[in-house]
């Protein structure tokens, strides 16, 4: 397939959606150390609330930048719908780690630390992809590492039932069933947004072959 050309008047775009794919990645790393260290909780989730604190300032910045330019890169609802899942991926990884903090979780179990394995492996791939935005696009490339990342999305999603069929058959406590479903769904959803990611990078590659 051809390859073909961005020439955006301002750049800016692809600079801020490269910060926040690598904010993604690096929460990540930082949430597996997390579930595999467990020690110094709130020390990490603190870390953890930074990086989140990071992605939401990066997707303020895309927004200011959208309403600031003229000329986009490519369309504007692609831009917003882009930056928005990017930032729900960081969301979503702060969110199961300060609800394993407030929920007291005594030790993460080996789905959660699976999970967390994928994660880092999904968004790392997403990297991959968002990094295609800039300057020219190998349409057949963009799509391979969209096709990655739905193919680790299924696999988070083989091992979240998985999880949550362990969960209801090893224990009797609807505390511990509530709070563990609710980490492993959040953990699950980042996968979700990963997806989205890569739909509306597909989207793109599509539309500008």
């Amino acid at each position: 397939m051809p390859n073909f050309s961005l020439l955006p008047k301002e750049g800016k775009f692809f600079q801020l959606f490269e910060e926040s794919a690598q904010n993604a990645v690096d929460i990540a790393q930082k949430l597996r150390e997390l579930l595999y260290a467990w020690d110094n909780v709130e020390d990490r989730v603190a870390v953890i609330a930074d990086l989140e604190h990071k992605g939401d300032n990066i997707t303020h910045q895309i927004a200011t930048e959208l309403h600031r330019t003229f000329v986009t890169p490519f369309d504007r609802e692609d831009i917003t719908a882009l930056a928005h899942s990017l930032d729900d991926v960081v969301d979503f990884i702060h969110s199961a780690a300060d609800f394993m903090m407030l929920y007291r979780v005594e030790q993460p179990t080996m789905r959660a630390r699976e999970l967390a394995d994928v994660i880092i492996e999904i968004t790392l791939e997403m990297q991959k992809a968002v990094g295609q935005l800039k300057k020219h696009i190998d349409q057949r490339q963009m799509l391979k590492h969209c096709v990655e990342i739905n193919r680790m999305e299924n696999v988070a999603d083989r091992i979240f039932r998985s999880a949550l069929a362990e969960l209801f058959a090893s224990s009797t406590e609807v505390p511990i069933l509530i709070k563990w479903r609710e980490i492993y769904e959040y953990m699950e959803n980042v996968t979700d947004r990963c997806e989205d990611v890569a739909d509306v990078l597909e989207g793109v590659a599509l539309k500008y072959s």
